[in-house]
């Protein structure tokens, strides 16, 4: 799940990188939001690898504000195409990804859920 996270996170950081540094005027709106995109997936990606309870409970705010945005910017963008003139990485529900951005934070959280659970039988003896 770290793995996974942090090339996500690396491909949207490099890719709004790129886009803010090179062609911004066109799609500021697209590229700002592949940037929070990366911010929220370096954020999973340090907090699913530390483990702690806090950063388990950052790990699963990060990943419920990645799913809520993937579903609304997901929804604009294929409601209201206009306003996204370039794809962002959430754009059509992840399609430029493979939908692989709409899958993971749920497979992420269900992780978050089940690890949650054997910790807590470890540590109660069950």
């Amino acid at each position: 799940m770290v793995a996974v996270y942090a090339i996500f996170a690396l491909a949207a950081g490099a890719r709004a990188a790129v886009q803010i540094a090179t062609k911004f005027d066109e799609a500021p709106l697209a590229y700002v939001l592949s940037a929070v995109a990366a911010v929220i997936y370096i954020l999973a990606t340090v907090a699913l690898a530390m483990g702690g309870r806090t950063s388990r409970r950052i790990a699963f705010a990060a990943l419920s504000v990645e799913l809520a945005g993937v579903l609304i910017v997901g929804t604009l963008s294929l409601a209201d195409s206009e306003a996204f003139p370039d794809a962002t990485v959430w754009s059509g529900y992840g399609r430029g990804y493979g939908f692989v951005p709409l899958v993971l934070p749920i497979i992420g959280l269900w992780w978050l859920r089940r690890t949650g659970r054997a910790a807590r039988a470890e540590a109660t003896g069950r």
